[in-house]
């Protein structure tokens, strides 16, 4: 028997004012969340010591910028300590695990902080266990190697695809210093398949050159920001082979429940790039940086996003 007209305007009309009930509720739920934070007078930095974004004294290109952010809101900043094992978790208050790629969710854990800031490379993985911020710096992962290793470096094309290919056809039967569940991970770039023998030693990422240095193995992926840091700190002792991935970019970590909050450190990084206080934290912490990435920084230094 056909629906009458007004029973199916009577669903429409139920229909939508269901929607619009959800939609309050969780638009109630993220402004609590933002609410949360003023009512407690504090922003909870959780960050991993590394590559000059978070030096663990109370300074650092992350640091300052959620500092700023933490003022532009008119709270208290607080730094909390975490490890890129447990950085995640730490945020979202879940536990998981990445098989062939995918996350699952494995169980429950504190949450500690408010936002996720150390250089923080934005991976489709990631995304689906948080949502990330506008870019806040470049990035990108190369192979490292003691200045003396018979690997050398390659001879740059125009094709990165081309290049990264080169590099890792060198690594047949060579110890690579990887990071499972980081940017470093050896199964994002399928490692495995060139005969690269992964080293998993017990190391803070900002130990890995030093690792290198004194032959605990041939060679280290190292992104774009701490091979710089590497080649400033220890100068004549290590050398770039080639790039591992393309260009790549870093952001802030949110809850998904937290898109309001999200918004609002947006609406703070489009403020200080239009009035020049981004670049000078850039230039102040890395220095010749936008020489490596200058269509990262057209992009997002001083123009609208």
């Amino acid at each position: 028997m056909p629906v009458s007209i007004m029973t199916q305007l009577r669903i429409s009309v139920r229909i939508v004012f269901f929607s619009v009930i959800l939609l309050f509720f969780q638009a109630t739920a993220t402004l609590a969340d933002m609410n949360a934070i003023r009512d407690a007078g504090v922003i909870r930095h959780l960050g991993v010591r590394y590559a000059r974004f978070v030096s663990g004294s109370g300074d650092g290109f992350s640091t300052d910028l959620i500092k700023g952010f933490a003022n532009e809101l008119g709270v208290r900043y607080e730094y909390v300590e975490t490890s890129w094992q447990s950085v995640i978790n730490d945020l979202t208050g879940q536990t998981y695990r990445i098989v062939n790629g995918k996350v699952e969710i494995t169980g429950e854990s504190p949450i500690k902080g408010d936002v996720i800031a150390n250089g923080l490379t934005i991976l489709p993985w990631r995304k689906a266990l948080l949502d990330f911020s506008t870019p806040t710096f470049p990035s990108g992962v190369w192979l490292i190697a003691r200045a003396d290793s018979s690997l050398q470096p390659i001879q740059p094309s125009r094709s990165t695809a081309g290049d990264i290919e080169k590099v890792k056809s060198l690594l047949g039967g060579t110890s690579v210093l990887c990071m499972p569940g980081t940017c470093l991970d050896p199964a994002l770039y399928k490692l495995e398949k060139v005969g690269a023998k992964w080293v998993p030693l017990n190391l803070q990422m900002n130990e890995f050159a030093p690792a290198v240095i004194n032959g605990d193995a041939e060679s280290s992926l190292l992104d774009v920001a701490d091979s710089m840091i590497a080649l400033e700190k220890w100068p004549g002792q290590l050398k770039i082979i080639g790039p591992v991935t393309a260009s790549q970019e870093m952001g802030c970590g949110f809850r998904k429940s937290d898109a309001d909050l999200r918004q609002r450190f947006n609406e703070y990084l489009r403020t200080i790039r239009s009035d020049g206080r981004y670049m000078k934290l850039v230039q102040h912490y890395y220095p010749g940086i936008e020489g490596y990435f200058p269509e990262f920084f057209k992009r997002y230094a001083g123009q609208q996003d």
